[in-house]
């Protein structure tokens, strides 16, 4: 029974069914790898270290630890990287063509790796103020990531699943990490029993593209595809609709979002500052290397769904957020319009879409990391204090940290001279040119709409009497908000990377524009 089903299997050898002959296994270059290895063996390395020691891991051995593994992979994707730009070499794949190794890969290792270093630095002070020990949470950031960078990667169905895997199992523990907070267990538990349904619908999907196509590779499924033309397969397209439903939960996307504002505001701040930038680049990854590269020829089929999903975040997003009281909701809210914003550059099914997608995730990572490290320093210890009531006289007690907010705000708001301006216009750009300058005019008009949130935290810090009501928070002080020092280097590094890029946007530009995909 087992050999027969073997023989289906395509690419399986023949000699590989025969009773006592040794498995066939693939040639795998593991220098092609680095990134991912790097990540997954420091994580385990970490753990090691934290088992044999009697005293445990000290906290900054822990910390910066991380921070040299997260550099190390993105130093060892630049030779990758030297590689695919040179025209005498090129792109190339890994482990029999299921791994691809071209620009998207490597510049997603490097969006997911830099999220890890300043996730990193802000759990260091986050950890120490809360009493929480152990290696665990770092360890399970890096195995999150590394299954985030297996996604950006995959070239076949199976690989996206493991990574998917890898990355939620890691990312489920790391919610409920913070034991003493009830919103901390039920973020977890919520986030782990949502996940695992929407883990349910990529699987069958994966089964039903299987079935349709005969093969689990993206590349020959797209060969098949080309090759049989628009036919009406109904398995194809359920197929194609589950693993979209899969997905769209992890981006967060409406109206697949229904667990982000509750997790968010209930994980500590730094996981929720991990969530909403590695996870979601690896998960948009995933979903771009499936829809753009590897299923092209429906896409009149899949495109009318991911417009749908991109008008109903980018207004549900904008709406959902103007009525949050609390800063990590409105947040989450934020990041769900942020979403429909990558939704609409996947639409486009362009190259011009794919490097606006990818320099929208660069910048985002940014953004939303600075702004989660502000909220990390403000919830004070026990992580409750996020409310718009608690940002009440930042400015007298952290000036610069309230103005470094104020920077994060506005550049999610797409203002001039940030990052964000030149992400939200290139996603628009590439609609447009695509022919869909409805999704455009849809983009223009939500930020328009949350430009509102965004003010409102802004008021809440120069102008608390808008949001204070009779005996609401009293006014920060100094000596109630600690500034660790690895808060304000995270801080500084996101603050000049949105600076930097809003005034020079050609430093990453140029980069995404080479982040071409190839299917094994």
């Amino acid at each position: 029974m087992i050999a027969t089903v073997l023989q289906g299997l395509p690419g399986a050898a023949t000699s590989a069914t025969q009773a006592g002959a040794p498995a066939v296994t693939p040639n795998v270059t593991w220098g092609y790898l680095a990134p991912i290895l790097i990540m997954f063996g420091g994580a385990l390395l970490l753990l090691l270290l934290g088992a044999l020691m009697p005293n445990g891991v000290p906290r900054h051995v822990a910390s910066f630890g991380t921070v040299v593994v997260g550099l190390a992979s993105m130093a060892s994707g630049v030779p990758l990287w030297l590689r695919i730009i040179d025209p005498t070499r090129g792109p190339t794949s890994a482990v029999a063509g299921a791994v691809g190794v071209d620009g998207f890969s490597v510049f997603a290792y490097w969006v997911i790796a830099a999220a890890v270093v300043l996730v990193a630095l802000l759990f260091h002070g986050y950890l120490a103020r809360e009493g929480l020990e152990g290696v665990e949470p770092y360890a399970l950031m890096m195995f999150s990531a590394a299954g985030a960078m297996v996604m950006a990667s995959a070239n076949d169905l199976v690989v996206l699943f493991i990574g998917l895997e890898i990355l939620s199992l890691a990312a489920y523990t790391l919610a409920a990490m913070h034991r003493r907070r009830i919103g901390s267990l039920e973020a977890g538990l919520k986030y782990f029993i949502l996940g695992a349904a929407a883990s349910a619908f990529l699987l069958y999907g994966i089964a039903l593209l299987y079935g349709a196509t005969g093969t689990t590779s993206l590349g020959a499924m797209r060969t098949y595809l080309d090759g049989q033309g628009l036919v009406s397969d109904n398995l194809l397209l359920g197929g194609i609709a589950m693993v979209i439903i899969g997905l769209g939960f992890k981006v967060a996307a409406v109206p697949f979002h229904w667990w982000a504002p509750d997790v968010y505001q209930g994980s500590p701040t730094p996981v929720t500052a991990f969530m909403a930038s590695a996870i979601k680049a690896g998960a948009f990854a995933g979903l771009l290397r499936l829809l753009v590269v590897a299923l092209p020829a429906y896409r009149g089929d899949w495109r009318p769904v991911i417009e749908v999903l991109a008008l109903l975040s980018l207004f549900g997003g904008a709406f959902g957020a103007i009525v949050q009281t609390d800063v990590k909701r409105m947040l989450a809210y934020s990041s769900i319009n942020h979403a429909g914003f990558i939704l609409v550059a996947v639409d486009a099914a362009s190259a011009q879409g794919i490097s606006a997608a990818l320099f929208y995730l660069a910048v985002y990572s940014l953004m939303t990391i600075g702004a989660f490290a502000v909220v990390t320093i403000i919830s004070r210890e026990g992580d409750g204090h996020t409310s718009l009531a608690d940002l009440r006289g930042l400015p007298t007690a952290r000036p610069a940290l309230a103005l470094a907010l104020v920077v994060f705000v506005l550049a999610q708001a797409g203002v001039p001279f940030t990052g964000g301006f030149f992400a939200k216009f290139g996603v628009i750009t590439a609609a447009v040119d695509a022919g869909h300058w409805w999704m455009g005019v849809a983009a223009m008009v939500s930020a328009v709409v949350s430009a509102f949130l965004y003010l409102r935290i802004v008021g809440a810090m120069y102008w608390p009497s808008d949001e204070a009501e009779d005996g609401a928070t009293p006014a920060v002080t100094r000596a109630q908000l600690p500034f660790p020092r690895t808060a304000g280097i995270a801080l500084g590094l996101c603050l000049v990377g949105v600076l930097i890029i809003g005034i020079f946007p050609g430093l990453i530009t140029n980069l995404t524009r080479q982040a071409t995909v190839i299917l094994g």
